[in-house]
Parts: structure tokens; C-alpha cells; sequence
């Protein structure tokens, strides 16, 4: 009797036992995400000039997936800008970058090697063109730079592709108008500071730390280029993604003097190719969403990252990963 008994709780015991791993299972594939995993490998980020936004930011977004995908290196290269970083990603030189829709879409238009492609993963923030003269300088507006010294960017800059075509809308032509100066944000400020040129160009978020700094430490003004968006327009290709804008009086609070500036801006979008993974794509898009606030408390552009907007990444179509990441989160 005592051999059923003891036989009769060690079978009960058996099936408890059984029972207990059927609940745990059951709440490890209830709370584990199965058939996902962190993306992994090495992938290279194409930036910007050293002190620009594009640099920073990327710097900082590093950072961000560092914690996101911890099993993915990034590789941050330093470039000119737009237009070098479009050619980068297209060719396969680098994986992914920032680069204006502007100068996404001239590279397209040219049917440049690997323009088909390339795809979109976000719309990011806004880059507005700033004309940046001495306070006490004659230019009132883009046509007074004729017969000037004009910083007008680096030959592959998306700056440089604006100064072309303001110039152009404004009746001045930079090969023959202007004394053209090759020279980006790392350089035109102290160039203007030290009287080397007499205006510069530059499209970046806001506010742009060079030229805030040289602000603080010299008077200057930005020269208001709203104006000329009609004239944009007018050039057809590339030039409709510039749009009117303002400047917020307190951007470059010693430059503007409590004084909003109309100008011009351009979006912002975080590229790729067809090449990149799917994963890892899905991965960065996320980053980038929730990375907003932190990545904004040190770039003030970054705040304006708007989930709502992010997937309008004209004139790129969406990456399937990027894809995924907004089907994942859509309500």
C-alpha cells in the first residue's frame, strides 16, 4: 500500500513538474521576442565638415544605436556635405548618411552611378540657407553680392549647390559675378572675421554652432533671401524642394537683434540603398525616432524629427526596413 502511494505521488510530482515547464514556456514565448534579433556587423555613416551639424549629429546618433544595436559598429566619415555624401551611399562608399532632398534629387536627375539605388529611411529637420555679412557690410540682399569675396562652400557641399542657385535666382552668376571662395562653415567664419571675404553662405539646422559663436564674438547679420523662392521655383529639377521659411528672432539672438530673417530651407533626409539590410535599416530608422529628445538636447534641429512626417522621404521611395519601423509603431 505504501509502495502505491509513494509510486502514486512521484507520478503526481512527475506531472506537476511537466505542468510548471508548460506555464514557464508559455511565458517565456509570451514575453520574449521570438524571431527577432539585434542587428549585426559594421557599417560606415558618411557625415559632414568637422563643427556642422551633419558631424555632430552623426556623432551623436552613433551613440545612440551604440545602446540600440550594441552588435553594430559605425564608422563615422567626414565629407563636404550633401552632395559628396549622395555620391558616397549611391556607390556603395558608405551605408548610410544625411544629405539635403536638393542634392538628392540633382544626383538622381543626372543619373549618377547607383542613383536607382538609393532610398530613404527618414525625413529629418529642416536646413535653412543663411547669408551671413558684417554688420556694417553694404549687402542688403543676394544681388548686392556682385563684385564680392563670397564663401560659397566646398566644390561636393550641399552648400555650395545652394549658393549656385541663389545666386542664380538673385541674376548673379558664382563663375563669373562674385570672387567665389571654395570655403565651408569650418573656415568662412574666421575668413569673414579676419576680412578675408565679405559674405558667406551656409545651410544648416538651427542654430549652427560656428556661426553662433562668430556672432557672440563679432557683429554680423543674416541677409533675408525669402525673396527668391518664386525664382527657385522657377529653375525647375531640384530647386522646388527649397521652400520659404523664417528664422526665429532667437536662432542668433546677437545677429538678428530680436529680429526674425525669411529665408529659404531644404529637408533633410537619412539615406540609403537597396543594398542595406533590411534589419539593420529597421534598426537606425528606430534610433533616430527615439533617439529625438537626446540627440536634440545637443542639436537643437534634431528636436524637429516628427514621427508623423519622418516616412515622406520625396524623392526617394521608402527602404523596407524603414518600411517595417513605421508599420511597427503606426496606432
Amino acid at each position: 500500500m505504501f509502495a502505491a502511494l509513494s509510486h502514486l505521488s512521484r507520478r503526481r510530482a512527475l506531472q506537476a513538474s511537466a505542468a510548471a515547464l508548460v506555464v514557464f514556456g508559455l511565458l517565456l514565448w509570451w514575453l520574449l521576442p521570438v524571431g527577432e534579433s539585434s542587428p549585426q556587423g559594421r557599417m560606415t555613416f558618411s557625415t559632414g565638415v568637422k563643427g556642422a551639424v551633419y558631424e555632430t549629429y552623426g556623432k551623436l546618433l552613433r551613440n545612440a544605436a551604440a545602446d540600440d544595436m550594441p552588435d553594430v559598429d559605425i564608422d563615422l566619415l567626414n565629407s563636404q556635405g550633401s552632395q559628396q555624401n549622395v555620391e558616397r551611399v549611391a556607390t556603395g562608399k558608405a551605408d548610410f548618411t544625411i544629405a539635403a532632398a536638393d542634392a538628392v534629387e540633382k544626383y538622381r536627375l543626372e543619373d549618377r552611378p547607383g542613383a536607382d539605388r538609393l532610398q530613404g529611411c527618414a525625413r529629418l529637420y529642416d536646413d535653412y540657407v543663411q547669408l551671413v555679412v558684417r554688420r556694417s557690410s553694404e549687402i542688403e540682399r543676394a544681388r548686392d553680392l556682385r563684385g564680392q569675396r563670397v564663401a560659397v562652400g566646398q566644390p561636393r557641399s550641399g552648400v555650395r549647390l545652394i549658393a549656385e542657385r541663389v545666386l542664380k535666382a538673385a541674376g548673379l552668376r558664382l563663375d563669373k559675378d562674385v570672387e567665389a571662395r571654395p570655403a565651408g562653415i569650418d573656415t568662412a567664419p574666421e575668413l569673414l572675421r579676419n576680412g578675408d571675404i565679405d559674405a558667406f553662405f551656409w545651410s544648416g539646422g538651427l542654430p549652427t554652432s560656428s556661426v553662433r559663436e562668430l556672432s557672440e564674438g563679432l557683429a554680423v547679420r543674416l541677409v533675408p533671401l525669402g525673396d527668391l523662392v518664386n525664382a527657385l521655383h522657377k529653375q525647375g529639377g531640384a530647386s522646388r524642394y527649397y521652400r520659404a521659411a523664417t528664422m526665429p528672432a532667437d536662432a542668433y539672438p546677437q545677429a538678428q537683434q530680436s529680429a526674425s530673417v525669411p529665408t529659404l530651407a531644404v529637408a533633410n533626409l537619412l539615406v540609403t540603398t537597396d543594398r542595406a539590410d533590411p534589419e539593420l535599416t529597421e534598426g537606425l530608422t528606430r534610433t533616430v525616432i527615439d533617439s529625438r529628445d537626446h540627440i536634440g538636447a545637443q542639436v537643437h534641429a534634431a528636436q524637429l524629427v516628427d514621427l508623423r512626417t519622418a516616412l515622406y522621404t520625396d524623392p526617394l521611395t521608402l527602404h523596407e526596413g524603414a518600411r517595417r519601423y513605421y508599420r511597427s509603431v503606426k496606432p
